[in-house]
């Protein structure tokens, strides 16, 4: 299972932890009950018909695997002086996504965003207000370094391009040839790298993906691109030590193998992502 990635978010003087895995966010409600005045627990909120009926729909939509039969049982109790639920019972009972307690150092009640922000009403109407303004501020600052990330290797990768061409150009290309038949060369060559990175030529990638926009590497990920601009570089230096092409493609999809699997497992690449 992928590792939360950790964050911190600041409401009205109150830090509010959000642990995010892809394209999900949840918020710490134990962190926002510290802005509210007085003695008020989340059971408290749980126990609610409103708050039941709302994680229902919430779960109904989102949660194919939801226990109806066990949240017919809660809804009916809710409400009740007599009527009390956790949140370790509400997901074993209904298996229930949008909400979590966990332990540890930063352990706690965490509810998907949708959720969060409903709690948030529960603290005050302004609190509400500021935590969306803050959870979307820090989605934007994400989005921008993750577009500069992008935009860096991206030139990274035009970079070592000129390299590769240019090798290619003093090593393979024969002299007194025509331009399409220089043409060929590049783009024989930008398909070797191609079938060492990503198993198959750019026409076998478009055929695959014409539903896409862009070309094969218009749609790679930061890692990828990252190791296909080293494998510019390297087979310039394999080019100019007169490898043949197999030799270079087995070298090169070996070495592509790799860096991508030591840029997926090691954690400091995802820091520099995160811009620390």
């Amino acid at each position: 299972m992928t590792k939360d990635k950790r964050s911190t978010i600041n409401v009205q003087g109150i830090e509010i932890t959000i642990l995010s895995q892809k394209e999900d966010d949840f918020i710490s409600l134990t962190d926002m009950l510290k802005a509210k005045d007085g003695d008020f627990f989340i059971s408290d909120w749980l126990r609610n018909r409103n708050t039941v009926e709302f994680l229902g729909i919430w779960e109904r939509v989102y949660n194919p695997n939801f226990n109806y039969g066990e949240f017919a049982t809660i809804k009916s109790q809710a409400g009740l002086n007599s009527y009390k639920l956790s949140i370790k019972e509400w997901v074993e009972k209904t298996k229930a996504i949008g909400m979590r307690a966990t332990t540890g150092r930063y352990g706690g009640t965490f509810a998907h965003k949708d959720i969060a922000f409903e709690f948030g009403m529960w603290i005050s109407a302004e609190f509400k207000i500021y935590l969306i303004k803050e959870f979307q501020r820090l989605k934007e600052d994400e989005n921008q370094r993750l577009s500069l990330d992008w935009n860096l290797n991206r030139t990274l990768a035009k970079i070592n391009y000129r390299i590769h061409t240019d090798a290619i150009k003093e090593n393979i290309i024969p002299p007194n040839i025509s331009k399409e038949q220089e043409q060929h060369i590049y783009a024989n060559e930008a398909d070797l790298l191609n079938v060492a990175m990503f198993g198959k030529t750019a026409l076998q990638w478009r055929k695959e993906n014409s539903n896409k926009e862009g070309n094969i590497r218009d749609n790679s990920s930061i890692e990828q691109l990252l190791v296909l601009a080293n494998l510019e570089s390297m087979n310039a230096e394999f080019i100019r030590m007169e490898l043949p092409q197999g030799e270079r493609l087995k070298k090169l999809n070996i070495i592509a193998i790799q860096q991508l699997k030591s840029l997926t497992t090691n954690p400091g690449i995802k820091k520099l992502g995160d811009g620390k």
